[in-house]
């Protein structure tokens, strides 16, 4: 990841020197970029005619962009009273809400202002949004488009204000705790307090970076502010189908963050796994296959069909720690390990414990479903223990000599 950071202005300039910036700025504006070459000169002309004037400020552009907004932005920075620093990221994991992550680390400031870069959250808003929050002692300050004084007049379409509404229904209908006081989760303009945040415990996908800062470390005090939800000033949405789906996984992964929760969404995984099962013995059956190998092998079609389930929804996050050749095979082993193990503790159910066949059935299927569960998560998605490797013995003397340790072959 490439870093320029921008210095406006000649060093002899009264302007500049009028509108020097303390060290560290009253807020870092953390703004992640996406092919927004047409938008950029416009946010920072906006930041300028409303932000120094109130309250010291810098800029930090973190910029996944195949066009040329890297060069437009440091252009731009050239007439701006205040520090303007772009990274541009090769490789942009998370998508914006990783770039949100990546410029909280590099911010100079407590207060963190995060907006968009096309405009459509005002700038005129910033210095409102901190001092809020140093008013109510808050660590984060939702601009919202939700409660009275806000609107989202700049949503382009029925269609997508349908999707927003909707989108903010089910993500309040699942966090109901977490995102208690929060009018608007789906909301990209916002201020929180660096000290409050732990970049580490962050997992973005996708753009709506609030929603995960508000679920895996929300601050205890939290509050809201009205704003108007602008047109955009030039280009396109980003919002797509594709970001959509990567929306409906990121609520996946937060809502299975917990064991419990975890467990639950492994049954209903499990549950669906019936379907082609029994389309496939129905098939094979029809073949003219025998019931009992037929069973074998359209048990495997439900395993397939869990797994990839599992895989995309339940443990995406996970999937880098063994090979796909490795989780598949033991995940299947797993699987068909239930069926071998469910009828012998049938048995010892009904005939060393005296219950009914239903009772045993019921209980044997518990009891597999959650040894299924825990050896899943256990054998097939938890990092593989490395070997710890013993400290390199230095020479001796060689630390009190001042001289460099060498390391034993």
């Amino acid at each position: 990841m490439s870093q320029d950071s921008v210095v406006p202005g000649e060093l002899g300039d009264p302007a500049v020197r009028a509108a020097e910036v303390p060290e560290p700025g009253a807020v870092t504006i953390v703004v992640p970029t996406f092919n927004e070459s047409a938008n950029v000169r416009r946010l920072l002309q906006l930041i300028t005619e409303s932000v120094p004037a109130r309250l010291p400020c810098e800029v930090v552009f973190v910029d996944d962009s195949t066009d040329d907004t890297p060069q437009v932005i440091r252009e731009a920075a050239q007439d701006c009273p205040f520090p303007v620093t772009v990274l541009h990221r090769e490789e942009p994991a998370g998508g914006l809400g990783g770039a949100v992550v990546e410029g909280i680390k590099a911010a100079g400031s407590d207060w963190i202002v995060v907006m968009d870069g096309d405009c459509q959250h005002p700038p005129s808003l910033v210095p409102d949004l901190v001092a809020t929050g140093e008013r109510a002692n808050a660590g984060l300050v939702v601009a919202s488009r939700y409660i009275k004084g806000g609107s989202r007049a700049g949503l382009a379409g029925s269609y997508r204000v349908a999707v927003s509404r909707g989108a903010t229904w089910l993500t309040k209908a699942l966090f109901p705790r977490r995102l208690h006081g929060i009018s608007d989760p789906m909301s990209g303009f916002f201020a929180i307090r660096r000290s409050v945040v732990t970049a580490e415990v962050l997992q973005p996908l996708g753009y709506k970076i609030l929603l995960e800062l508000a679920v895996r470390s929300r601050p205890r005090q939290v509050t809201e502010v009205p704003f108007v939800f602008q047109d955009r000033f030039a280009g396109e949405s980003k919002s797509t189908a594709r970001e959509g789906l990567r929306f409906l996984r990121h609520l996946v992964g937060l809502r299975t963050a917990s064991p419990v929760a975890r467990m639950v969404v492994f049954g209903l995984i499990g549950a669906t796994g019936f379907v082609p099962n029994l389309l496939g013995l129905y098939a094979l059956t029809g073949l003219g296959m025998h019931y009992l190998p037929a069973e074998i092998v359209a048990n495997q079609f439900g395993v397939a069909w869990n797994f990839l389930l599992i895989e995309r929804l339940l443990f995406r996050d996970r999937r880098r720690h063994r090979r796909l050749w490795d989780r598949l095979c033991r995940f299947a082993l797993l699987a068909n390990a239930d069926l071998v193990l469910r009828i012998p503790l049938i048995a010892l159910l009904v005939g060393a414990f005296g219950m009914g066949v239903l009772p045993a059935t019921a209980l044997a299927l518990v009891t597999t479903f959650v040894l299924r569960f825990i050896g899943t998560e256990a054998l097939v998605y938890l990092p593989r223990r490395r070997p710890a490797i013993p400290p390199v013995p230095a020479r001796a003397g060689a630390a009190q000599q001042g001289e460099p340790c060498e390391q034993t072959p």
